[in-house]
């Protein structure tokens, strides 16, 4: 299924989508790999790719982590933890509760097994929480749900953090992530137009994770690595503009990030980038022309120095802003 350890005899499993690795998961993530070390037992994170909504005909949520950054955040979360990715397609939903814990639990060796308190799982969702006690007190495995935490406007959620992206409260979904909501994706070749005004740009189109509204952001740049290495860098700090550039392409429809990293000159086609969104600076507009358009650029450019100065990187994310 994925990555596999070796030496301790035996898992905790934790179930989950796990998606933006949010506080309240971070939480259930150090309350489990407390309870596999009491137990001398290997900590693994049980999730789902694609999102089971997608396979199943209903709508998925936007996402807040695409797979691989879910995988390195958890992983970062709790040293020494697994993380194993079950495809799900029709033929995993098809399982009945009892195949899903002799095949995927059984699998992983669970000695524990440990979901939220309205985990669901088997063919139409027919397994609850006292099935799956039931299963495993046959099978070899005991069962815990995990209780939820958060502040006084309630529990952390990935819902509760996609709101707050939504109606552009980056504060709120920082506070709810724990860190700066991020738009990734590899830099296209664009029109070249913002070279020729002073500010060139790398663009992302199709960025998988949850759009805020469309506009101006301060930002901070990571250089993603290369498929199959690991490890993002830093690469600076700057002014991206999110939407479908009314004032040069008025019949766009595909929204576009337009990224401009201050104090370099660097040809990025190509790379990989993901851009932190640290303070909003205004919404997406149209000018009457390119001047109006680049001196509006100019301001925004300062305003986003202003808001970013200050700011370090997160100490446990390498070589990466966060």
């Amino acid at each position: 299924m994925d990555r596999q350890t070796s030496g301790r005899s035996g898992s905790l499993v934790v179930i989950g989508n796990f998606d933006g690795l949010h506080r309240g998961h971070r939480a259930v993530l150090d309350g489990a790999a407390r309870i596999a070390r009491e137990r001398e037992l290997r900590p693994i994170v049980l999730t789902f790719d694609p999102h089971p909504a997608e396979v199943l005909g209903r709508r998925a949520p936007p996402l807040l982590t695409p797979l691989a950054r879910k995988i390195a955040l958890c992983e970062r979360a709790v040293p020494g933890l697994v993380v194993s990715v079950a495809p799900f397609d029709r033929a995993f939903a098809a399982q009945s509760p009892r195949a899903f814990a002799e095949r995927v639990l059984g699998g992983l060796d669970a000695r524990v097994v440990m979901v939220g308190q309205n985990f669901r799982f088997g063919a139409q969702r027919a397994g609850d929480f006292a099935e799956l006690t039931r299963l495993g007190a046959e099978l070899g495995f005991e069962t815990r749900s995990h209780e939820l935490v958060g502040d006084t406007s309630g529990p952390w959620s990935s819902t509760r953090a996609r709101e707050a992206i939504a109606r552009g409260d980056l504060d709120e979904a920082r506070r709810i992530l724990g860190r700066w909501h991020a738009l990734s994706g590899a830099v296209v070749a664009g029109d070249q137009r913002g070279r020729t005004i002073g500010f060139p740009t790398a663009n992302i189109l199709d960025a998988p994770e949850a759009l805020p509204p469309f506009g101006v952001y301060a930002v901070l740049i990571d250089r993603l690595p290369a498929e199959g290495e690991r490890g993002a860098t830093m690469l600076g700090k700057g002014v991206a503009n999110l939407g479908v550039r009314p004032t040069v392409d008025p019949a766009a429809a595909r929204p576009r990030l337009e990224v401009h990293v201050f104090d370099r000159d660097e040809d990025l086609y190509g790379a990989r980038l993901r851009v932190h969104l640290v303070r909003a600076i205004r919404p997406e507009q149209r000018f009457a022309g390119l001047d109006a358009l680049k001196a509006q650029i100019a301001r925004d450019a300062e305003e986003a120095r202003r808001a970013l100065e200050g700011i370090t990187p997160d100490p446990e994310a390498g070589a990466a802003w966060a």
